[in-house]
């Protein structure tokens, strides 16, 4: 069964010195204020389109990776996944920058790696960004 999911942003004035709010609809979980200060300079207590990728990417990833890891026999005690999205002003999105640090007790450093590179390729998030680089930086704590 298909899921569709909604968010809405309401927007006013240009886009320089105008501001908003983004919605999650579909959970109606939060609502974060957006401003084109806080995606080319970055402002506390604001959000951009990039940090949101960036919490999509990161959550995406994370279920990915689990189920990997415990279709391997070797389920995750915990995995802190971040996602960094890089934007460049007037260039636009750069790429998506993963930092892993997992407790996975039973398993090679070898296939632990195998597993987190297997789980980038099939994250959705990540297949839905094909057209940045994605880079992967994993660890066992």
């Amino acid at each position: 069964m298909a899921l569709t999911s909604e968010a809405t942003t309401l927007w006013f004035g240009d886009l320089t010195s105008g501001s908003g709010t983004t919605s999650l609809d579909s959970s109606d979980a939060a609502e974060f204020p957006v401003s084109w200060q806080a995606r080319a300079e970055g402002e506390v207590g604001k959000t951009n389109p990039e940090e949101l990728l960036g919490a999509a990417h990161s959550a995406c990833y994370s279920m990915a990776f689990a189920m990997a890891l415990a279709g391997f026999g070797t389920p995750p005690e915990s995995l802190q996944v971040t996602s960094a999205v890089t934007f460049v002003p007037g260039e636009g999105i750069k790429g998506s920058h993963l930092l892993v640090s997992a407790k996975v007790p039973g398993i090679s450093e070898e296939d632990f790696e195998k597993l987190a590179e297997e789980a980038k390729a099939n994250c959705p998030v990540s297949q839905a960004l094909a057209g940045i680089p994605i880079t992967l930086e994993a660890s066992l704590a």
